[in-house]
């Protein structure tokens, strides 16, 4: 028989785009939940126009990041330009348990369906708002992604070097932290439905929850007002601490040292040379003292190495040890492969795609990925048509106007 997922039967407005609303009503997808993805053909979910894009033709359905966010969900177009959208949107929300957006603050007051207005005729209904400094304040009207937020939360100044500028995050930083912290979010609010029958406003600033990840920084100002900044791959507890390079083209491997017993281990491993008795190597203090000489030692010597050598020789000593692996290794690591991160379905456009799982595994109500993120209005006649009811002469009338455009 077939395992129950964990959110059957709950259904869910999903009137989001980019990375955080999009990923967050994903976990609800993936483990049952019926999730309508609205957005339109004139202003598209911005994860559509964002490449890397399959044979780089960069079309809104050939992006690699859309389908990979929005797996088993149902995707409608809606232009909320007109008044039949506002309608139409009335009719998903009086449908759904959850109404997930992601809009500047103020977007969707602007058509109706704020929060308070929402609230009077579905007091039941689980309303999350998403962006990236929450819905009110001095900063609530700052805009832009997760790039721009991680910047604000002061996430680059800690990263890169001390005689240099600070760095960029490849991918938008705020975006992959708040997802999590909004997942959980939402389903504390689910939970509380479930009992009491009420609904909630959850209101994320997603600089918020990204600075979590600062703690420790923000403890060092608050007791010792220290400002940390950039400081390469050091770290105050540790030596040896950084990414050595190692045999091959840009393979490296992070080693990291943070006690006299992983500091032996370490010397014994790689055959305890006499630079690893000298005085100024002997004690933590003295290593940090001395860090540029070691770090240059340490890579003499695992540059003879392959990467997966010198973790593998760490590891089993006891020294924490990782090879710096690039996205082609992650396809082929032996550790993802066994547990079934990468499903491969078939795109209608882009064709065979493999599609990484969630992080962890649920043994009572297993998580399935069915289906890939769908096409601009895949799914337009089913929801327009089954889940809503709407006749063909208001389907037609729609679609001559330019509704579903």
């Amino acid at each position: 028989m077939e395992k129950k997922r964990v959110f059957e039967g709950v259904k869910v407005v999903d009137f989001t785009q980019a990375a955080t609303g999009p990923l967050a009503t994903k976990y609800l997808a993936d483990n049952g939940a019926t999730v309508i993805h609205i957005e339109s053909r004139v202003r598209p979910d911005v994860a559509r126009v964002s490449g890397p894009f399959k044979d780089n033709v960069s079309d809104p359905d050939m992006s690699a990041w859309f389908p990979n966010w929005s797996t088993n969900k149902l995707g409608i177009t809606l232009n909320m330009s007109f008044p039949e959208a506002k309608e139409i949107l009335w009719k998903l929300i009086m449908w759904g348990d959850v109404l997930v957006e992601s809009f500047s603050p103020g977007v969707m007051g602007r058509w109706g369906v704020g929060y308070e207005g929402v609230r009077e005729k579905r007091p039941d209904i689980v309303y999350v708002s998403t962006c990236q400094m929450g819905q009110y304040g001095p900063w609530s009207q700052f805009r832009g992604y997760g790039t721009h937020g991680a910047f604000f939360a002061g996430f680059p100044e800690l990263i890169g070097w001390p005689d240099r500028l600070p760095s960029w995050f490849y991918v938008p930083h705020n975006d992959w932290v708040s997802v999590r912290t909004l997942a959980v979010a939402l389903i504390g609010a689910l939970a509380y439905r479930r009992k009491t029958g009420r609904g909630q406003h959850i209101d994320q600033a997603q600089m918020e929850a990204a600075s979590h990840l600062l703690a420790p920084v923000l403890m060092d100002y608050a007791v010792n007002c220290r400002i940390q900044t950039r400081d390469g791959n050091r770290l105050p507890g540790a030596a040896p601490h950084s990414a050595y390079p190692c045999r091959g083209h840009e393979r490296w491997v992070a080693i990291a040292v943070t006690t006299d017993e992983e500091w032996q281990a370490f010397c014994k491993v790689i055959g305890e040379p006499s630079w690893t008795k000298d005085p100024k190597f002997s004690t933590l203090l003295a290593r940090k003292e001395n860090e540029d000489d070691l770090n240059a030692l340490v890579g003499e010597w695992t540059i003879d190495f392959l990467a997966e050598e010198v973790m593998a020789k760490m590891q089993a000593a006891g020294v924490p040890a990782g090879v710096v692996q690039t996205n082609e290794d992650l396809f082929k690591d032996p550790q993802l492969r066994h547990r079934g991160h990468w499903v491969v379905m078939e795109h209608p456009r882009i064709g065979p795609y493999s599609f990484d799982a969630a992080a962890f595994k649920l043994s009572k109500t297993p998580m399935e990925l069915k289906t890939p993120g769908p096409v601009l209005g895949q799914h337009n006649d089913y929801v327009y048509r089954e889940i809503l009811g709407m006749c063909d002469e208001q389907i037609e009338d729609c679609l001559v106007k330019g509704v579903f455009e």
